[in-house]
C-alpha cells in the first residue's frame, strides 16, 4: 500500500470530520473523501481498471481529479492528467499514447473525446459522476499494484510529447522534502490554483493528503478570488506562478487585505522578474519562497526560502533559484563531454534525487539521453552555482519557452507549421514579452505559393493550443545555420522585424 493511501486512511480514521477539502462552497471531510475514493475506485474497477492500466483526467481544476489519483492508487492504477487547453487532436494523442482505458472529464471535452471515437471509457462530470458515486458500493482494502503513479505529459525535443512516469516513492521523497523546506506542519492550510494538470499544481495539492491538512482547491486562477480565499480560509501555504503574483498585485485595495496567515507564499515554474518580486516583497506580508525543478523529479528540486528573500546572503541572490531540497544533489557538468565543473563555471544543471522519475513511457532512447549513470538527471537548463551552494540558472539548453508559466517547445511549432503545404523552412523562437515573460516568434521561409500569416495562424488553431500559437510571425527568403545545418536561433532572437 502507498504511503498516499495509508494517510488517507488514517486521517479518515483520527479526524473523520475535519475538512479535508474546500470547493467552490462545498466542503469534504477526510471520513467523506475516503468513502468517494472507494466508490470511484470501484467503479474503475468496474469499468476493468486493475494494477497499471492508464485512467485520464481532462476538465479545470476539479475535486474529482484529486479523487481520481487517489482511487487509481487504491487499484496500483496510474493516472494520466491531461491539460485541458490542448487542441483535440493533442488530446487524442496523449489518450492513444499512454493507452489510457477510462478518462473523466467535463462535458465539453466528453464530447470531444466521444465525437473522435477514441474507444476510451468516458466518466462524465457533473451529476452523472454523483449519481456514479452513489450508486457504486465501496471497493475493499487497496492492493499493492505497479510502481508507477502518475503519468504526466511534456512536450519534448521532438515535437510530440513524453509521458513522465512518476513512482510513489517519487513523489513521497518530493513531499518530504518541500514540506519540510518551506515550513508544512499539520496545521497548515494548503491553496492550490494551479491546473492541476502541470506538476506543480498536482505534486503541490497532494502535500496536504499527505500531511493531512485542509486543501483550498481553485478551479481557476482568478487573483481577486485567490486573494478572497486566502483571507476567508487563512490560508498559510500556495503555489503560483510569477504572472499570478504580478495580476494579484493589482486586486483593488490589496494592503487592505488580511493576508497575515501566508506562511509560505510558494513561486516558481517561470522566470521573476526582480521589479516584480520586489514589488511583491513590499505588497504583500507573507512569506516567500522560491521553487526550481522539471516534471522529470516530480515537481521542486531547489528552494530560495523566505529569509532568502528578507535576508539575502549576497544581493545577487534574490537572482538565484536557491538551494538544494534535502535529499537533492546538484552538479553542473559540460554539456557536450559531461566532464563535472566547478563552482563558478557555468554548464548544465545535473540532479540526482530518489524524486527524479522512472523514465519517459515507451521511450528508452529519450530516457537514456535524460537519465546519466550515477542516478543524474540531465534537466537542459544552463546554471552555475555559487560558493554558497546557491544555484543560478542562466539560460537554456534546449529551446524551451515559458510563456504566462506554460511550456512551449518551438520544435512542435516548427512541426506544426512545417507540415503546412506553403512553408518551405521553419524556426520557432522565445522574445521577451511584458506580460507573458515569453512568447513564440515563428520565421517562415515561403514555399512555392506562399501562404499569408492568417492563413498559417488558423492552420495552427486547428492543430495547437491557443496558448502555444506563434505570437508574432515573419516571413524570411532563408534561415541562417551553423556548418552543421543547425539553424543560428541566437541570430533570429536578436531579429528586430515584425509581422
Amino acid at each position: 500500500m502507498s504511503k498516499l493511501i495509508a494517510n488517507l486512511r488514517r486521517w479518515s480514521i483520527e479526524q473523520p470530520d475535519a475538512v479535508a477539502l474546500r470547493y467552490q462552497g462545498g466542503t469534504w471531510t477526510w471520513q467523506q473523501l475516503h468513502d468517494r475514493v472507494c466508490r470511484l475506485a470501484r467503479a474503475l474497477a468496474d469499468r476493468g481498471v486493475v494494477a497499471g492500466t492508464r485512467v485520464a483526467f481532462l476538465d479545470k481544476n476539479h475535486p474529482a481529479a484529486i479523487e481520481l489519483v487517489l482511487a487509481a492508487a487504491w487499484l496500483g492504477a496510474v493516472t494520466v492528467p491531461v491539460n485541458y487547453r490542448l487542441a483535440p487532436a493533442e488530446i487524442a494523442y496523449i489518450l492513444d499514447d499512454s493507452g489510457t482505458a477510462v478518462v473523466i472529464a467535463g462535458e465539453r471535452y466528453a464530447d470531444e473525446i466521444e465525437a473522435g471515437d477514441t474507444g476510451v471509457q468516458v466518466i462524465r462530470l457533473g451529476d452523472a459522476y454523483e449519481v456514479l458515486l452513489r450508486q457504486t458500493p465501496p471497493f475493499g482494502d487497496p492492493g499493492i499494484g505497479a510502481d508507477c503513479f502518475l503519468q504526466i505529459y511534456t512536450s519534448g525535443t521532438t515535437g510530440f510529447p513524453k509521458g513522465v512516469e512518476l513512482t510513489h516513492r517519487n513523489l513521497e521523497a518530493h513531499t518530504e522534502a518541500l514540506g519540510t523546506r518551506i515550513g508544512f506542519t499539520h496545521e497548515s492550510v494548503n491553496m492550490a490554483p494551479m491546473p492541476l494538470y502541470h506538476v506543480g499544481g498536482l505534486a503541490w495539492a497532494l502535500i496536504a493528503v499527505y500531511r493531512g491538512t485542509p486543501l483550498v482547491l481553485a478551479r481557476d486562477v482568478v487573483p481577486a478570488e485567490l486573494v478572497d480565499l486566502i483571507e476567508r480560509f487563512r490560508v498559510t501555504h500556495a503555489f503560483v506562478v510569477p504572472r499570478v503574483l504580478a495580476d494579484m498585485l493589482e486586486v483593488p485595495r490589496l494592503g487592505h487585505r488580511d493576508l497575515s496567515s501566508l506562511r509560505a507564499l510558494t513561486y516558481g515554474a517561470a522566470p521573476m522578474p526582480l521589479p516584480l518580486l520586489r514589488r511583491t516583497l513590499d505588497s504583500i506580508p507573507a512569506g516567500f519562497f522560491q521553487v526550481y525543478g522539471a516534471t522529470e523529479i516530480s515537481g521542486a528540486a531547489t528552494a530560495l526560502i523566505d529569509e532568502d528573500h528578507q535576508h539575502p546572503r549576497e544581493a545577487g541572490h534574490l537572482s538565484s533559484a536557491g538551494r538544494p531540497l534535502p535529499g537533492v544533489e546538484i552538479a553542473i557538468a559540460d554539456p557536450d563531454t559531461g566532464s563535472f565543473l566547478s563552482r563558478g563555471q557555468v554548464g548544465e544543471v545535473l540532479l540526482r534525487s530518489s524524486q527524479v522519475m522512472r523514465g519517459y513511457w515507451k521511450r528508452p532512447e529519450a530516457t537514456a539521453e535524460v537519465l546519466l549513470p550515477g542516478g543524474w538527471l540531465r534537466t537542459g537548463d544552463l546554471g552555475r552555482l555559487d560558493e554558497h551552494g546557491y544555484l543560478f540558472v542562466v539560460d537554456r539548453v534546449k529551446d524551451m519557452i515559458i510563456s504566462g508559466g506554460e511550456n512551449i517547445y518551438p520544435a512542435e511549432l516548427e512541426r506544426v507549421l512545417g507540415e503546412h503545404p506553403g512553408v518551405a523552412d521553419v524556426a520557432v523562437v522565445g522574445v521577451p514579452d511584458e506580460k507573458w515573460g515569453e512568447t513564440p516568434k515563428a520565421f517562415v521561409v515561403p514555399g512555392a505559393v506562399p501562404p499569408s500569416c492568417d492563413d498559417l495562424l488558423n492552420y495552427c488553431r486547428t492543430r495547437l493550443a491557443s496558448y502555444k500559437l506563434p505570437r508574432s510571425l515573419v516571413f524570411v527568403p532563408e534561415l541562417s545555420r551553423n556548418g552543421a545545418g543547425k539553424v543560428l536561433k541566437q541570430t533570429l532572437r536578436q531579429h528586430r522585424g515584425t509581422g
